[in-house]
């Protein structure tokens, strides 16, 4: 499993589409943003969608020939849509890749403020 919320009965729950393509589009928005086209050889920042979730995962090319052509990927942070009360919140992965909600921000249907707060990063916890 990649991370993401399940509700009920371990059933993904599909975030409704017009919510996730606006989602998709500000979320691929601060990826662009955060890492200039001249450096995404080096590091890139992607984001998936499963369920009610958008996961943001930066990337790397192997650093040594001898570990293969796959980029490795670090969780930096995921974005969880309730349905029920049209909120988000806002979740980081702990060092053994599980997630922990994010103290900071309670839910909220503001998801460019959850973004705010991923980019600007005032705890430390999601750059480092």
């Amino acid at each position: 499993m990649d991370g993401a919320c399940t509700h009920g009965y371990g059933r993904l729950v599909a975030l409704p589409e017009a919510v996730q393509r606006d989602a998709e589009a500000r979320v691929g928005a601060l990826c662009d943003r955060r890492i200039p086209a001249h450096l995404r050889d080096q590091i890139r920042l992607e984001h998936t969608a499963r369920g009610d979730a958008i996961t943001i995962v930066e990337r790397r090319p192997p650093w040594r020939a001898d570990l293969g052509p796959e980029w490795s990927s670090m969780k930096i942070a995921q974005l969880r849509f309730d349905a029920g009360t049209q909120t988000w919140t806002l979740w980081w992965a702990d060092r053994n890749g599980r997630w922990d909600r994010y103290w900071d921000v309670d839910a909220t249907p503001d998801l460019d403020g959850l973004l705010r707060e991923i980019d600007e990063d005032p705890t430390g916890i999601f750059w480092g």
